[in-house]
C-alpha cells in the first residue's frame, strides 16, 4: 500500500498505474491527467449509490428472512405472498407497455441467431480460441466427439471413421441445402459456368440447388479452381471446402475436404465468474488480453504433441458473388465484455481514506477504454461495426441496479468522449429480484439493452439463499423440474418480445455443462433454439460448431413470431413457487447422496480456483463426468447444503465427514497434475477450509455468493 501511486484521490497500485498510462491510453485521444482526474470524481460519485443498492439488498433479505420465520409456508397463499413482497419494494408493480429503442447494434446481435462462447480472458489462448471460433470445421468436431455413438480409439487418422463423419456431415447438408432430386454424396465436381453454380453427378450431367438464393459467394485458387462455395441457411454460413491434394479431399468424389461452420457468432469475454482475479496483478492480465483482443495483436505459444504451435487472431474472409462483387465476412466472434457485479470491491485501487474501490466501477471504466482501441479500424477485422461496446452485467437485483449500470455508462461515455449510448448492456437475469421484475429493468435500460439471459445456475443459487428461512429445498437435481424454473426460462423470452427486443438484442439461454457428451447435446439443446432464444452458452469452439447445427434446423425468428402471437408465458405465481421439500420424506441414501454429490463438486471447483487461480475448467464430477465448472454451479451446492443445515435435515458433522471423504476422491482424481495440492490427509488445507466455508458460512453470505471467502482465501495462498 506504500508504493501506491496517488492521483486526485485514487491510490493506484504502481502496475496497473503504467499499464494504462502507457498500454491503454495511447491511441486513445485521452490524456493522462484528464483520465484520471475523471475516474475519480466518477468513483467519488458513485460509489455512495453502489454502497446504498448493497444495503437495500440486505435490509431487503432481513425482512424476508423475518418473514420466513413466522410464517408456516405451507399455508400461505400467492396473493398474500404477492402483497408483502410489493410492501417491501422486492416486488415492483409494472408500467405501460414499452419497446426499447436501442440503436446502432450489430447483426450478430440483431439479426443472426447462434451459438454463444464464454470464454475466461486471464486465459489468452482460451480467449483466441473463442474469438476464433466464429468458424469450426465440421468433419473435426463429429471426427472427435462422441456425435456417431463412440470416441476415436486410434491416434492417426482411422479412414473407415472418416467415411462416417463424411456421410454424417453430407447428410446434413442434404436436409440444409438440399440439391434438386440428388444428394450430395452423388457429386463429382462442382462447377461455376454462365454466372451459375453446377454439381455435375458424371462429366456432361449435373443439378443445382433447389434454391439457388442460398448461395453466398466463392472463394478461388490462383488458377481459378473454385477453393470455397460459401452457403447461407437462417443467415448462417456454411463454407464447403475443395482441395484435391489434402488427406480428405483427394479421396472425395467431388475433391471436399472440409465443411466449415459459421459457430461461435458471439463470444462473451468474461472478467467475472470464469476467471480468479483477487488482485492487481490478476485484473492487469484480464485487462492486458482483452486489449490484445481489441487492438487484433493478442498472440499465445504453446506445446501440443511436443509442437511449438502460436495462435493469432482470425483475418476477415473475402468472397466473390456470383455477380462478381467482392464481400467480406467476419473472421472473429462479435467480442461481448462481462464485467463484475455491483457487490465486490477490489485492492488494485483505493480512494483516499484507503478503501478499496467498486471493482464493477474499475471494469466498467477499463474495458471501455479498452473497446475504444476497435474504434481506428476501419473495415477490416473491427469487432462492431458501429462502433458499440457491449458491457454484459451479471447479478444485478431488480430495476434500480439496472438503472445504475445505465448511469454508469453514461458517466464512462462522458469521460471517454464516447457518443451516448455507445455501451450496451447485457442484463444477466440470474437473480430472482431481476427475474420477477424483468420488464421494468428491461425499461430501464431500454436504449441500451442489447442482451438479455437467463443463468439458470446463479438463479437456482439465488432462489435457495432469498428463500432460505422458508423450509428446506429439494435436491438440486429435482429443483431443475420445478415449475418456477419453467416460468423462468418462458417468461424471459416472452417478455423480452413484448419489449422489442426481437431484431434489436439477443434472448439467451444457459451453457451446456458436459463438453465432452456432444451427442447428448446435439439431442437435448435444440430445445434452446425452439424456445426463442435466438443465442445459448456452449463450452468450446467445437461445441459451438455442432450447436449451430441447430440453428440450421429452427428458424428463431419464426419461432419468436408464433411465441409473440400466442401471447402465453409462464406466469408470476409459477415464478414464486418455491421449491421446497414440503414434508417429502427423503431416504437415507438420497440425503447421502445429495450431501456428496455437492461436497465433491465444491472440493472439485474449489480446490483449483483458490490453489492455481483457475476460474472454470472441466472438473471431474462425482461419477468422473467432466463437468464446467464455475462459480455459479458452486453457488448452487453450497447454499443447497447450508439449507439443509438450517434446517436440520442434516448436521455439521455429516457434511464434515462427506466433505472428508470427498476430499480423497478429488485429490484421486487430480493425480496427474503436478500443481495440485492434496487435502487429505490433513484436511487442513486452505483449499479445504475454503470449501467447508461455504457451507458453514453460506447463511451468512450476501446473496450466497461464494465471491467473497474465496478471494479472501485465494489471497491467503498468494500472500504465503
Amino acid at each position: 500500500m506504500n508504493n501506491m501511486i496517488i492521483k486526485f484521490e485514487l491510490k493506484i497500485e504502481p502496475d496497473l498505474h503504467n499499464f494504462i498510462n502507457l498500454e491503454v491510453l495511447p491511441n486513445t485521444g485521452i490524456k493522462e491527467i484528464f483520465f484520471w482526474e475523471k475516474f475519480s470524481n466518477l468513483i467519488k460519485d458513485l460509489t455512495p449509490i453502489n454502497n446504498t443498492l448493497l444495503d437495500k439488498r440486505e435490509a431487503i433479505q432481513l425482512k424476508l428472512d423475518n418473514w420466513y420465520k413466522k410464517k408456516s409456508t405451507t399455508n400461505i397463499t400467492f396473493d398474500e405472498y404477492k402483497k408483502f413482497l410489493l410492501e417491501i419494494r422486492y416486488l415492483i408493480e409494472e408500467g405501460d407497455d414499452f419497446i426499447i429503442n436501442t440503436n446502432n447494434v450489430d447483426d450478430e446481435i440483431s439479426k443472426i441467431s447462434g451459438p454463444q462462447l464464454v470464454v475466461p480472458i486471464t486465459n489468452s489462448r482460451y480467449a483466441l480460441n473463442a474469438v476464433n471460433a466464429r468458424w469450426g470445421s465440421l468433419y473435426d468436431a463429429v471426427y472427435g466427439t462422441n456425435i456417431l455413438g463412440d470416441l476415436p480409439t486410434k491416434l492417426n487418422y482411422d479412414p473407415k471413421r472418416g467415411e462416417k463423419v463424411i456421410s454424417y456431415a453430407k447428410n446434413h447438408l442434404d436436409r440444409i441445402a438440399p440439391l434438386k432430386e440428388k444428394k450430395w454424396s452423388q457429386i463429382i465436381k462442382i462447377k461455376f459456368e454462365n454466372h451459375q453454380i453446377k454439381f455435375y453427378l458424371s462429366n456432361d450431367v449435373f443439378t443445382v440447388l433447389e434454391n439457388n438464393n442460398q448461395i453466398a459467394g466463392l472463394r478461388f485458387y490462383d488458377n481459378k479452381e473454385i477453393k470455397e462455395l460459401i452457403l447461407v441457411i437462417n443467415n448462417l454460413h456454411c463454407r464447403i471446402v475443395f482441395n484435391s491434394h489434402s488427406l480428405i479431399g483427394k479421396t472425395d468424389p467431388a475433391n471436399i475436404s472440409d465443411i466449415i461452420l459459421e459457430s461461435a457468432i458471439s463470444s462473451i469475454l468474461d472478467c467475472e465468474d470464469s476467471v480468479s482475479t483477487v488482485d492487481a496483478q490478476d485484473k492487469i492480465l484480464a485487462y492486458k488480453n482483452l486489449l490484445g483482443l481489441m487492438k487484433g495483436d493478442l498472440e499465445a505459444e504453446f506445446i501440443k504433441d511436443s509442437k511449438k504451435i502460436k495462435r493469432i487472431l482470425n483475418d476477415d474472409i473475402e468472397i466473390t458473388t456470383l455477380e462478381g462483387d467482392v464481400k467480406k465476412l467476419k473472421g472473429r466472434s462479435l467480442m461481448l465484455i462481462r464485467n463484475v457485479g455491483h457487490l465486490m470491491k477490489t485492492p488494485a485501487i483505493l480512494n483516499i481514506r484507503n478503501d478499496e474501490i467498486g471493482e464493477g466501477l474499475m471494469d466498467g471504466v477499463i474495458t471501455s477504454l479498452i473497446a475504444i482501441h476497435d474504434v481506428p479500424k476501419r473495415e477490416v477485422n473491427k469487432n462492431s461495426t458501429y462502433n458499440s461496446i457491449y458491457i454484459v452485467k451479471p447479478k444485478m437485483h431488480g430495476p434500480e441496479e439496472v438503472a445504475f449500470s445505465v448511469l454508469l455508462f453514461t458517466r464512462i461515455e462522458e469521460m471517454l468522449n464516447l457518443p451516448n449510448n455507445t455501451i450496451k448492456i447485457g442484463i444477466m437475469d440470474e437473480e430472482r429480484r431481476t427475474s420477477v421484475n424483468l420488464k421494468e429493468c428491461i425499461r430501464a435500460a431500454k436504449s441500451r439493452v442489447a442482451f438479455i439471459n437467463t443463468g439458470f445456475l446463479d438463479r437456482t443459487g439465488d432462489e435457495i439463499h432469498t428463500s432460505m428461512y422458508a423450509g428446506p429445498f429439494l435436491p438440486k437435481g429435482e429443483i431443475k423440474n420445478s415449475k418456477w424454473i419453467k416460468s423462468y426460462e418462458d417468461r424471459n423470452v416472452h417478455i423480452g418480445l413484448k419489449c422489442g427486443l426481437q431484431g434489436r438484442a439477443q434472448i439467451g439461454k444457459g451453457m451446456w455443462a458436459m463438453p465432452d457428451l456432444m451427442l447428448q447435446m446435439i439431442e437435448q439443446k435444440i430445445t434452446h433454439p425452439k424456445a426463442g432464444a435466438n443465442c445459448a452458452w456452449v463450452p468450446s469452439p467445437t461445441a459451438a460448431t455442432l450447436h449451430a447445427l441447430h440453428y440450421h434446423f429452427i428458424n428463431v425468428q419464426e419461432i419468436q413470431n408464433n411465441i409473440a402471437k400466442e401471447g402465453k408465458g409462464g406466469t408470476l405465481e409459477d415464478l414464486l413457487t418455491l421449491p421446497l421439500l414440503n414434508r417429502k420424506n427423503l431416504s437415507d441414501d438420497e440425503i447421502n447422496f445429495e450431501i456428496e454429490n455437492n461436497a465433491q463438486g465444491i472440493l472439485g471447483y474449489v480446490v483449483r480456483w483458490v490453489d492455481q487461480g483457475i476460474g472454470c475448467s472441466k472438473v471431474p464430477d462425482i461419477n468422473n463426468i467432466g463437468l464446467m465448472e464455475d462459480r455459479a454451479t458452486c453457488r448452487i451446492s453450497s447454499q443447497a447444503l447450508s439449507n439443509w443445515l438450517k434446517h436440520g435435515v442434516v448436521s455439521k458433522d455429516r457434511i464434515l465427514k462427506a466433505f472428508k471423504k470427498m476430499a480423497l476422491v478429488v485429490d484421486k482424481q487430480n493425480l496427474d497434475d503436478p500443481k495440485y495440492i492434496p487435502m487429505a490427509p490433513s484436511y487442513d488445507t486452505i483449499a479445504f477450509n475454503a470449501s467447508i466455508d461455504l457451507v458453514f458460512e453460506g447463511l451468512s453470505q450476501p446473496s450466497g455468493y461464494t465471491e467473497p471467502i474465496l478471494h479472501r482465501r485465494r489471497l491467503e495462498i498468494k500472500n504465503i
